[in-house]
């Protein structure tokens, strides 16, 4: 959505908290974190905006959907620092980031491709031929925590037993498999209790239609999200384009329009 405007004019805080129905302490508070440029004053101390503070907003709200509040925020703040490469690599970790996470879902999807009615995965080769794994070794495995896999125990998600004789933990083959999914499915932003009914389905192999209907959402979800870079670059770089090269003031890049 882009800014209507007048350009040369000047703003309140609320003329531009209403166009996005914002509050105006949210806009000051923008302004404090770095994502609008300083406000001018009025001979009163009042802030005033203009038509550059109205596209960096409106460039920060379209870049929060595909990036995130904690990166959209980096990226605002590096653009008014007049940093715009520091800018660009925040922008290439995200997409780098989505490139992973559509990885992942590739990944869940070839894991389960094969699955069908009555059947289950073969065992981890690894924890097969040595009985079992231990936590740590898992843990290190799939790159997360013991004290995670513990969580996920608690949570139903995997179900080690225990040694007999030194009362460790021990996941086998399935167990490794289930682990596997779980940490997938929570890098495609799943919660605990949403993943525990599908790796009750993938034991079972009685119905993957709930697993299925899940990796369709993810699918849209990143689709949306790559959707949302797009729109989130294009207003980023009309501002940009408003502020004109580091260092030269503000407006001074462009014409006036006749």
């Amino acid at each position: 959505m882009r800014h209507n405007l007048q350009r040369g004019g000047r703003y309140r805080p609320v003329d531009l908290a209403r166009r996005h129905g914002l509050s105006t302490q949210a806009v000051r508070n923008y302004e404090a974190a770095g994502i609008l440029p300083a406000a001018g004053r009025t001979s009163h101390g009042y802030r005033t905006y203009t038509p550059l503070h109205a596209g960096a907003l409106e460039a920060f709200l379209a870049l929060v959907p595909g990036h995130g509040h904690g990166a959209a925020t980096s990226i605002m703040r590096a653009v008014n620092r007049d940093e715009p490469e520091e800018a660009f690599r925040l922008i290439d970790e995200s997409h780098a980031q989505l490139l992973e996470d559509r990885r992942t879902l590739h990944a869940v999807e070839s894991a389960l491709r094969d699955l069908g009615p009555g059947t289950a995965p073969a065992p981890d080769d690894d924890a097969s031929n040595s009985g079992g794994m231990f936590v740590g070794p898992l843990a290190g495995k799939l790159g997360i925590r013991p004290a995670t896999l513990r969580k996920w125990e608690r949570a139903g998600l995997v179900t080690p037993r225990r040694d007999p004789r030194t009362g460790y933990r021990v996941y086998a083959g399935t167990d490794v498999r289930d682990a596997g999914l779980a940490h997938q499915l929570r890098r495609g932003g799943y919660r605990l209790d949403q993943i525990a009914p599908l790796i009750a389905q993938v034991r079972a192999a009685g119905g993957l239609e709930p697993l299925a209907a899940a990796l369709r959402d993810w699918n849209a979800r990143l689709a949306a999200r790559g959707r949302a870079m797009l729109a989130g670059a294009a207003e980023l770089d009309t501002y940009l384009r408003d502020r004109g090269e580091p260092g030269r003031p503000p407006g001074a890049h462009r014409p006036q329009e006749t």
